[in-house]
């Protein structure tokens, strides 16, 4: 249980600060120039931390706990980037099937950027959990 709890810490750290980054530095001017109409004077922080809390359980579950299993960080990067690539495209595709106006290269970038995030995310969890606990469960 206790590498399951290292699991999670690990991989939600690596995520936030990953996504942190990318949303107040690198990614804030493409998403405004493109949806901005869309969006929050001020996001709604509850449901933000409700999303990160039940996304990153999304990556322990189906990638890092079996790529622990495994002892494989090839699994880890193949379900932690295909994870995150299935969770980017069902929002980005529902929104582009939707919503008027969604941008085509919204999508594009931004399934693109959850597939990274959750492989990097995974492979991240996987080696930190491996580091601090020693071991598979």
């Amino acid at each position: 249980m206790v590498q399951y709890l290292v699991a999670y810490i690990t991989t939600a750290l690596v995520f936030l600060s990953i996504d942190y980054v990318w949303l107040t530095q690198v990614a804030t001017r493409f998403y405004f120039d493109r949806i901005g109409h869309l969006l929050m004077d001020k996001p709604n922080l509850a449901a933000a931390g409700a999303f990160y809390v039940i996304y990153v359980i999304g990556i322990v579950v189906f990638a890092v706990v079996p790529a622990l299993k495994s002892d494989s960080v090839l699994t880890a990067l193949i379900f932690g980037a295909l994870f995150g690539f299935f969770t980017y495209a069902t929002y980005d595709v529902t929104n582009y099937a939707t919503l008027r106006g969604w941008p085509v290269i919204v999508m594009v970038v931004d399934i693109t950027w959850g597939t990274f995030l959750g492989a990097v995310s995974a492979v991240s969890g996987f080696y930190l959990t491996r580091f601090i606990t020693g071991g598979t469960p």
